[in-house]
C-alpha cells in the first residue's frame, strides 16, 4: 500500500469529514423543517468553509510529501507532480 502525504493525519481528516457530514445532514434537516433561508445559507457557508479547510490541509500535505519527494527525484516525475499540484490549486481557487 502506498503512503500519501495525508497518511500521518488520516484519522484527523476522517474526524473532520465526519463533522462535515453531520453539518450536511443538518442542512438537509433544516430544509425539511422549512427553516429560514438565511439560516440555511449561513450553514451552507460553514460547511463549504470546512470542506475548503480540508482541501487546503490536504494540499499542504501533498506539497510537503508527494511533491517534495518528486522534486528530490527530479526529471519528468517532478514536472508531473508540480503540474498536478498546480491544477489542484487552480480547481480550489475556482471553487
Amino acid at each position: 500500500m502506498s503512503e500519501y502525504g495525508y497518511t500521518a493525519n488520516k484519522q484527523k481528516y476522517l474526524n473532520r469529514l465526519r463533522r462535515i457530514e453531520g453539518q450536511v445532514r443538518g442542512l438537509h434537516r433544516m430544509v425539511d423543517e422549512d427553516k429560514y433561508c438565511i439560516d440555511i445559507i449561513t450553514q451552507v457557508s460553514a460547511a463549504t468553509s470546512a470542506l475548503e479547510a480540508v482541501a487546503v490541509a490536504l494540499l499542504e500535505d501533498h506539497l510537503g510529501h508527494c511533491v517534495a519527494e518528486a522534486a528530490a527525484e527530479g526529471g519528468e516525475v517532478a514536472q508531473q507532480k508540480i503540474k498536478e499540484a498546480s491544477s489542484a490549486i487552480a480547481r480550489l481557487v475556482r471553487s
